[in-house]
């Protein structure tokens, strides 16, 4: 089953509402996405614990086989 890009967004915002995120279909399947996510509630995480925090709040989206969502190559960072 395919995801729309406005799909992961709104899960992505509900945990992260300041965020600067974008959202990118790489293969125009609706399965694989890159996401950057620049929120400063990352400040003083380590790239883990932000990712971590990222895949929480997909909700489930990403597990295992019966997932919606493939495949997300997540960059994450507080902000400049």
């Amino acid at each position: 089953m395919a995801v729309e890009a406005e799909d992961i967004e709104a899960l992505i915002r509900e945990e992260f509402p300041q965020a600067r995120i974008t959202i990118t279909d790489l293969a125009g399947d609706g399965r694989h996405f890159a996401a950057e996510v620049i929120d400063e509630s990352f400040r003083g995480m380590n790239r883990v614990q932000q990712q971590r925090a990222v895949y929480a709040a997909l909700k489930g989206s990403m597990d295992g086989p019966a997932g919606a969502l493939h495949a997300l190559a997540l960059t994450t960072k507080a902000p400049d």
